[in-house]
């Protein structure tokens, strides 16, 4: 009864469905309802119309060029713009990111599509192609790979795995974005030039795409390069007068807005498509088409594709997004974005939108321009709503080129990233490796395969940091109880105290790094305990013997040879497992001075030090293996008189001490462990120095026990 009665409480506690339980689970579910409750119409309507209708111009312009990338017609990159805007205005989290094209996903979309309905030979066997044009197909592709990202980006929604996103450092994203950014200049050249180049997908497609250009490079169409060069300049011209006194202007100046205009009715006035061979956008229908049913095989054939396109699209959404959530202090929620994401990608897949996510330059306007919530998203694909009913005709003598040639003009920014380089290789080279590997293999093997290699390459750095940390010797800031590493401290008075080696290990010690561990710390101290420790317990077994064979002779001054040559010891002579136990002094009738000189020619390595402090202050955790190997490490320190102190670091038995390890090696600071150390082994004053330095000319290397 009392078993039934503890479930009962728990499903009651759980899983009872409460007034209050029921409204968060409805702002959770819908978070417009959450910040529509506190919206002020005074103060942010008129901000979100400005940025809305800013945005809304921007966004036309980039859907146009975006679909360029995905290889399908211009005005299906509207839809784009339109589609997932209403769903994630209802779904999203964020406040200031505009949803829609984003250059790198439409070219991973485009790599799918031109794959499945090439440029030239037939297309994938499909079902659903029956009776469709290429262009079509190609449209079915899109759409049903748009809908399946958003069923994998629903999923892991559902499924609260949003955290998968943090396995994708800024390193990698800035890595892989530079090489799309690559890929997507070269895939514009074709319209910057006016060429005809078929679409190449797979590894090495760029290396393809740049061979096909060049061979036609002499049937450049100078009208469409023109055209280009001129829109460039002025773009990055005007784009830097407006970053330049963006504090001055209320409002960028909409050049890409005011170039595409000024192309157009160039275009038209001098009839460049006909008279020129310009290629332009072309007929723009001004309805909507039917929703399609995505089809099956499209996802069989692209699953694969659609779950990087799928993460993708959610990392570089939620970092712009995490931004501007931080700079404008509200929250966030990464499982409900995924939700949002995942939804808006199925309604704009069902009506043949291209993948969305958001594009940097748009959300910037969108939130520049004043934008407070997504009413101003919602507002910008009311102005694409507009454009695609409307007044689209206004754009089909646009020439392609200016879309080619805006699209470059955005890639400044992604393409500037290279310049982290040199600072990565300074800073943290494994994380420049990242970076590099990253953006080399999307550029030559795909954008799919770069960002497999980029995950494997920063799985393998997190092994590497982790099985070989940065291990340091930490020495004392005069005048402080601060101790640091000297290395990082090269103008700054410093220190290491006599006698006492202070040992740092920065990460998790567990069975992969305690051999590194043990390892770098004998390289710190300059000497292996063990092998000392051998050395020594033979160096007494011989000293035994010779007293036994009356070959060494007690006097005033210690112990004294008889004869010049000492009794070789084989090695087989010697139990190893002997060798290994602390050094036995019962039939000698002194005590060893260790660091003099020894009678008989016996050598012994001398050891400098005499405690060793481990800073574990930022060791997260020790595994069984570890702790056995620190237990043997510390034991053969102890063993050669060199006393270990353990600081930052929890006392946990787990069988570690015993009769040589007490507890009491415990402190919670270095300084701590310093004052006990400096009041057992008081630091020696100059005149000791001094004496110490001429008595080791003819010091006693024994002395009579008491």
């Amino acid at each position: 009864n009392a078993a039934l009665m503890g479930i009962k409480e728990f499903f009651k506690k759980h899983y009872n469905c409460t007034s209050e339980r029921a409204k968060n689970t409805a702002i959770s579910l819908l978070p417009i309802i959450g910040w529509m409750k506190t919206y002020s119409f005074k103060e942010w309507l008129l901000n979100d119309i400005l940025s809305g209708v800013s945005t809304g111009l921007v966004a036309v312009l980039q859907g146009l060029a975006f679909s360029l990338l995905a290889s399908i017609p211009t005005w299906y990159g509207l839809y784009a713009a339109f589609f997932p805007v209403i769903m994630y205005f209802f779904l999203g989290t964020s406040r200031h990111i505009s949803v829609g094209s984003f250059p790198v996903l439409s070219l991973m979309v485009g790599a799918v599509v031109t794959r499945l309905v090439p440029d030239e030979g037939l297309p994938a066997n499909i079902t659903a192609f029956e009776g469709l044009t290429k262009e079509e197909q190609r449209v079915l592709v899109s759409a049903s790979l748009t809908f399946l990202v958003g069923l994998f980006q629903l999923g892991m929604g559902l499924l609260q795995v949003g955290f998968i996103v943090m396995y994708l450092s800024d390193t990698l994203i800035s890595g892989f974005t530079t090489a799309a950014a690559v890929h997507i200049l070269i895939s514009q050249l074709k319209f910057v030039l006016g060429l005809t180049v078929p679409g190449f997908s797979g590894p090495l497609s760029i290396i393809y795409t740049l061979e096909s250009v060049f061979t036609q490079i002499t049937s450049t169409n100078i009208h469409d390069l023109v055209t280009s060069i001129v829109v460039m300049v002025m773009v990055l011209g005007v784009k830097e007068i407006n970053d330049r006194f963006k504090s001055k202007l209320k409002v960028p100046i909409p050049i890409e807005i005011i170039m595409t205009v000024i192309a157009c009715g160039v275009s038209y006035a001098f009839n460049f498509s006909e008279n020129h061979g310009v290629d332009v956008v072309g007929k723009i229908p001004n309805t909507f088409e039917s929703p399609i049913a995505p089809s099956l095989q499209v996802f069989q054939m692209a699953a694969v594709d659609a779950f990087p396109i799928a993460i993708v699209g959610f990392a570089v959404a939620f970092a712009v997004a995490k931004v501007y959530s931080v700079k404008h202090d509200y929250v966030i929620d990464g499982n409900q974005e995924l939700i949002a994401f995942g939804a808006s990608n199925i309604f704009g897949g069902a009506f043949k939108s291209l993948a969305a996510s958001t594009a940097l330059s748009r959300s910037a306007v969108q939130e520049s321009t004043g934008g407070k919530t997504q009413v101003a998203g919602l507002l910008s694909a009311i102005i694409v709503l507009v454009v695609i009913l409307g007044i689209g005709f206004l754009l089909e003598p646009l020439p392609k080129s200016v879309l080619g040639a805006v699209v470059i003009v955005n890639l400044k920014g992604m393409l500037m990233q290279v310049v982290t380089v040199p600072y990565l290789w300074k800073k943290d080279r494994p994380d420049c490796i990242v970076w590099v590997g990253t953006c080399l293999a999307a550029i030559f093997l795909g954008l799919d395969i770069g960002l497999a290699v980029g995950l494997g390459l920063e799985l393998l750095t997190v092994v590497f940091r982790a099985q070989f940390p940065r291990c340091s010797v930490l020495a004392n800031i005069s005048g402080t109880d601060i101790y640091r590493d000297r290395k990082d401290y090269v103008n700054v008075s410093i220190y290491e105290p006599e006698g006492v080696k202070i040992f740092r290990i920065p990460s998790p010690i567990f069975f992969a790094n305690i051999d590194f561990f043990r390892d770098k710390l004998k390289d710190a101290v300059g000497f292996n305990p063990l092998r000392i420790l051998r050395k020594r317990n033979k160096a007494v077994k011989k000293m035994k013997k010779l007293l036994k064979k009356g070959e060494l002779t007690l006097t005033s001054n210690g112990l004294q040879a008889t004869c010049s040559m000492p009794i070789e010891e084989s090695e087989d002579e010697s139990n190893m497992e002997d060798l290994d136990k602390p050094t036995d002094y019962s039939d000698l009738p002194i005590q060893v001075n260790w660091n003099a000189e020894l009678p008989a020619n016996i050598q012994v390595p001398p050891v400098n030090i005499h405690s060793l402090v481990l800073d574990f202050s930022v060791v997260s955790f020790l595994d069984i293996s570890a702790l056995k190997g620190l237990k043997a490490a510390i034991k053969e320190f102890i063993r050669i008189n060199v006393d270990v102190y353990i600081v930052g670091c929890d006392r946990k038995n787990c069988k570690f001490f015993d009769d040589e390890i007490k507890t009491s090696i415990f402190f919670l600071t270095i300084h701590d462990a310093m004052l006990f150390i400096n009041e057992s082994h008081p630091p020696k004053t100059v005149s000791e120095k001094v004496m110490k330095t001429f008595g080791d000319c003819t010091s006693l290397i024994c002395s009579f026990k008491d």
